[in-house]
């Protein structure tokens, strides 16, 4: 069977975390219902990370931690990046989303879509909305 290879932009995880409604909670919950594959760089790990604990209050980020650290151990798919694109995207900060989606052979998730639209356009990386990788995600027959 194959597995739907896909890589969260940051904004995905931490609107995902945070609120835990709207298409992004769903997105985390599939995640954990294990319904895809998460591939994660250590560069994005790191992002998740200092994004969500500078952005969060210290209380917030004492309770998500522990949620994120359970993603990033066990229920994701930490990937080695050895080709490097950079600089692909208008947007410095995703450039290791790239990276890390096409070494990985996966799509990206994200709710900024035309930072991604070089990465498309050049290196094929497959580039989704929320809803329509939900979308996707349903009609899946893998």
């Amino acid at each position: 069977m194959t597995v739907i290879r896909v890589v969260l932009d940051t904004n995905i995880l931490f609107e995902g975390l945070t609120q835990q409604s709207g298409a992004c909670g769903l997105i985390i919950d599939a995640w954990q219902a294990k319904l895809f594959s998460v591939c994660i760089s250590n560069a994005l790990a790191y992002e998740y990370q200092d994004v969500l604990s500078r952005k969060l209050s210290e209380h917030r980020w004492q309770e998500i931690k522990p949620v994120l650290d359970s993603f990033l151990d066990g229920q994701s798919e930490f990937v080695k990046i050895y080709i490097s694109w950079w600089p692909i995207s208008p947007d410095p900060g995703d450039d290791h989303v790239i990276d890390c989606a096409a070494n990985a052979h996966a799509l990206i998730v994200t709710s900024n879509i035309r930072d991604f639209e070089k990465a498309k356009q050049i290196l094929g990386v497959q580039v989704m909305t929320p809803v329509e990788f939900l979308d996707y995600l349903t009609s899946w027959e893998g």
